[in-house]
């Protein structure tokens, strides 16, 4: 982890954010007065994972899926059952 004062951050940028692009640095903290302010840090590029399909197996879809309609709008609306 590297560190550098605020003034230091303003004039070299770009140096900064070139060695978090090329991994020469996992973080820079930039600091204010002496005290920590912000992190620099390198964008997660990865793309998220197939989601299609995730909850497959998770629960049953009954054959009349409107069965329970009553009830679920007495849930939402904080009615006690019928």
């Amino acid at each position: 982890m590297h560190s550098v004062n605020m003034l230091q951050a303003k004039s070299s940028l770009s140096r900064l954010v070139e060695a978090i692009e090329q991994g020469e640095e996992r973080e820079i903290i930039i600091a204010r007065n002496g005290r920590p302010a912000a992190k620099l840090v390198p964008v997660d590029v990865s793309m998220p994972g197939q989601r299609i399909g995730i909850a497959k197996g998770a629960f049953e879809v009954p054959d009349n899926i409107d069965t329970n309609n009553d009830e679920v709008t007495d849930l939402f609306l904080g009615i006690s059952a019928r």
